[in-house]
C-alpha cells in the first residue's frame, strides 16, 4: 500500500513541476498585443490556469503524504 502512495506522491510532485514550468513558459512568452475583449492577455490567462493547477496538485500531494504518514504510523 505504501509503495502505491509513494508512486502517487511522485506523480503529484511531477504534475506540480509540470504546471510550474508551463506557467513560467507562459510568463516568458508574454505578448502585450495579444489581448481579448476583456483586456486580458492570453499569457495572463495561461499563467492563472497554471497557478491554480499547481496549487491543486500541491494540495493533492500534501493529502497523499498525510495518508502515507497515517498508514506508516498505523503499521508500527
Amino acid at each position: 500500500m505504501s509503495y502505491i502512495l509513494i508512486l502517487m506522491i511522485i506523480a503529484a510532485a511531477g504534475a506540480v513541476v509540470y504546471a510550474l514550468v508551463r506557467g513560467l513558459i507562459a510568463f516568458a512568452n508574454m505578448e502585450p498585443g495579444d489581448v481579448d475583449a476583456d483586456g486580458i492577455t492570453a499569457s495572463h490567462k495561461k499563467q492563472n490556469e497554471m497557478m491554480f493547477a499547481r496549487v491543486k496538485y500541491q494540495a493533492i500531494a500534501i493529502v497523499l503524504v498525510v495518508i502515507l504518514l497515517a498508514v506508516a504510523g498505523g503499521q508500527s
